[in-house]
């Protein structure tokens, strides 16, 4: 999930981890991300469709809901590019271009990318003048404090917990509902924003890209319903949302782009279209003929249509592959018997069949394997390769684990996925029944995964998902997976191996600390190895995020800081009067 004046440790840090970053997040290679051999990337690295015309309908066909769209709680890579480039802005935020200059930070609402003081444990935002809501009401350093404060709510639940993390007497905090607000965060006048942390963390900046940063007014605030209404600060502002059917943007007139260097805002009116099959939406933009020649898809290209497009040629010349940099992982309940058990856990590693899992998400044209925790994007390119099981699995070294377990009958147990990885699913529950471990496979709606396998009490004992760096260091990585001080009974992101080991936390601490940013890159490539050989989780895939555009559409890329996802600040039509609004 998720990155400057800044100070000489956070511009050493850019400088020893030469990627383009991504969030709530292994790649391949530090530069634009090409790869001749593979036929699905060839378009990476570059803008497709040429310059986008104002004007027109920019269609979106999704498979799903958003899951939030409320700042506060937006902490999935798509929804953060859709939040952050079209309907509230924050205080920075990322260049949008393709490549590594994704990674690169500018300002958005502030007029920099802050002032650092104090060792880096105090941070100041100067917001830029002219700033307005889609009523017109100004834009304040108080709704930004406001909406960081609202973070903490009981009810608020999934958004990113760096606010808790870092600003200093955060602990036991439950938001502003009562009238109690954080004196680590001063707003000496409407223009100027504070922040006092607990601890140095020279990398504040990139965090002050996510949601968590953007202004909600306090009149406009309406507890769990503001997802289905944010109160625009963006280009657009929502003039109809049907749950699981629709969502209408509209231009906001009062966004001023001579504040906003970023989005490009060019059609008139994008419309969501929810509640579809994958499958119908990848043949619709496949064929991009009629209005679907304006639509782009929101969900990946499922694998089974891979085929109808590498063997196109005028198709394959509309396809985005860029790396998502997330990692996939089955992540196993260490706190429940019989994964509380080391022996149980390192069984399900080398019972694993990496390879049965790549071909199951569309092969190797559109997922890397991958054998380390991090993305190969915080190892410098490359994931080392620290246990050395054979990418099919090595199933007599998991039965023999078993057996040291007692388990040498094998178990049953239950692994939880997205509707869209029932393939995935069913690819683990053979390579492990493989070893006597028979898996039963829960399928959740995508838009209500995250909240299914965030309630700790309730599920699975394995679930099937990633991590997504938020910026380019393993501090925002590591952290946020295996840190058991932030597991939340309900809300619970990141760490869904409910891992708790002291030794580990008392290392990322030691990380944390360390002011050299080469050193520290180190510890967290080295902690990486430490964490990986305790088995939490299986490490399988790095995947790519395919899709292809209507033949309509311009400006467009994958954004290599969302997930690869398109760069909705900057995507438009062709020919505006060809989308039929």
């Amino acid at each position: 999930m998720d990155k400057r004046t800044c100070t000489a440790l956070a511009s050493a840090l850019v400088a020893t981890l030469t990627l383009g970053a991504a969030g709530c997040s292994g790649g391949k290679k530090a530069d634009d991300g090409r790869d001749r051999k593979n036929p699905a990337t060839a378009n990476n690295g570059a803008v497709v469709g040429g310059t986008p015309q104002k004007g027109g309908t920019l269609t979106v066909l999704s498979n799903q809901d958003f899951q939030h769209l409320d700042p506060a709680r937006n902490w999935v890579m798509n929804e953060m590019d859709f939040g952050t480039r079209l309907l509230y802005r924050t205080l920075v935020t990322y260049k949008a271009e393709p490549g590594a200059k994704g990674g690169e930070l500018v300002p958005d609402l502030a007029e920099d990318l802050g002032t650092p003081s104090n060792g880096t444990k105090t941070w100041t935002f100067k917001l830029k003048k002219g700033l307005k809501y889609e009523d017109g009401s100004p834009i304040t350093a108080q709704d930004v404090k406001y909406n960081v404060e609202r973070s903490f709510s009981p009810d608020l639940t999934g958004g990113p917990d760096y606010a808790a993390r870092y600003l200093a007497g955060a602990e036991g905090y439950q938001g502003p509902a009562q009238g109690k607000h954080l004196d680590s965060i001063k707003t000496p006048d409407d223009h100027t924003i504070v922040f006092e942390l607990r601890k140095p963390f020279a990398e504040f900046a990139y965090a002050a890209v996510l949601p968590t940063f953007a202004p909600v007014p306090k009149a406009k605030d309406n507890g769990p319903q503001y997802d289905s209404r944010p109160f625009s600060s963006g280009p657009y502002k929502i003039e109809t949302y049907a749950r699981d059917k629709q969502m209408v943007l509209v231009r906001n007139p009062h966004w001023d782009p001579k504040t906003d260097d970023v989005r490009k805002a060019y059609p008139d009116k994008i419309v969501v279209t929810m509640g579809l099959k994958q499958n119908q939406i990848d043949d619709r933009v496949i064929a991009g003929t009629g209005a679907d020649a304006s639509a782009v898809s929101w969900g990946k290209l499922r694998p089974e249509s891979t085929p109808k497009v590498l063997t196109k040629p005028e198709v394959k010349a509309r396809l985005l592959a860029e790396s998502s940099n997330c990692h996939d992982m089955v992540q196993m309940h260490t706190g429940r018997a019989p994964f509380d058990d080391i022996k149980v856990r390192q069984a399900v590693q080398y019972a694993l069949d990496r390879e049965a899992i790549l071909t199951a998400n569309g092969g190797p044209a559109l997922n890397d394997l991958s054998t380390a925790l991090m993305p190969g994007s915080l190892f410098g390119g490359k994931q080392p390769d620290a246990l050395k099981i054979p990418v099919t699995g090595d199933v007599e070294k998991a039965k023999q684990l078993l057996k040291e377990a007692g388990k040498s009958g094998g178990f049953a147990t239950s692994i939880t996925v997205s509707n869209g990885d029932k393939a995935i699913g069913e690819a683990i529950q053979q390579s492990l029944g493989r070893a006597g471990i028979k898996v039963t496979i829960e399928t959740v709606d995508p838009s209500a995964f995250y909240d299914t396998i965030g309630d700790t009490k309730k599920r699975t004992d394995l679930v099937f998902t990633g991590w997504c760096p938020d910026y380019p260091s393993g501090s925002t990585f590591l952290p946020f997976v295996f840190d058991g001080r932030f597991i939340k009974e309900k809300g619970n992101s990141g760490n869904h191996s409910l891992f708790r080991d002291q030794a580990t936390m008392k290392r990322m601490d030691e990380i944390a600390a360390m002011t050299d940013a080469a050193q520290a890159n180190k510890a967290w490539q080295d902690l990486d190895g430490e964490i990986l050989a305790k088995a939490p989780t299986a490490p399988t895939i790095i995947e790519r995020w395919p899709l292809v555009l209507g033949t309509n559409i311009a400006g467009a890329f994958g954004h290599t800081s969302f997930g690869g996802q398109l760069d909705y600040a900057t995507i438009g039509l062709k020919d505006p009067s060809k989308s039929g609004n």
